[in-house]
């Protein structure tokens, strides 16, 4: 397997003014894909999570978007196509994983948010940008991924 191409990147949430570990790679990886202020995508994330309602499987969060999206819920998909996204499902229920984060398997040109299992990062013209490279060698199943429209 090659490896991909890095770029450690924290999505500007160090001058921010956050400081160490958080579950927000959601925010990070939109406003590395977007080039929104962190701030403004924590703050954006933190009011959907808090007025989400609550369902079988979840119950009522705080307002914050340090411990992880829900990005199966509608307001999330509703928040990503307002900024110009549009989803690209790459695997089906019973398909097994198609799309691996490997350059030959993603799209070579635009800014992509990719849904990764427990994980989200951004993909630029060919380049992960995350704090760490997530991409497991080349291994690691892509199940979608938010796609700058045109």
């Amino acid at each position: 397997m090659t490896n991909i191409k890095f770029h450690s990147n924290d999505g500007g949430r160090a001058n921010a003014g956050y400081k160490g570990d958080a579950g927000d790679c959601v925010t990070r990886a939109v406003a590395i894909a977007t080039g929104l202020p962190y701030t403004e995508v924590y703050e954006a994330l933190a009011e959907g999570t808090a007025n989400q309602r609550a369902s079988s499987r979840t119950s009522k969060r705080p307002r914050s978007a340090r411990n992880g999206i829900n990005t199966k819920r509608k307001w999330f998909k509703d928040y990503m196509i307002s900024l110009g996204f549009e989803w690209v499902p790459t695997m089906t229920i019973g398909s097994g994983c198609q799309v691996h984060l490997r350059e030959a398997e993603l799209p070579s040109r635009g800014r992509l948010v990719l849904n990764l299992s427990r994980h989200a990062a951004a993909y630029i013209d060919g380049v992960l940008h995350d704090t760490h490279d997530c991409s497991r060698e080349g291994t690691r199943c892509v199940y979608g991924y938010w796609k700058e429209s045109k």
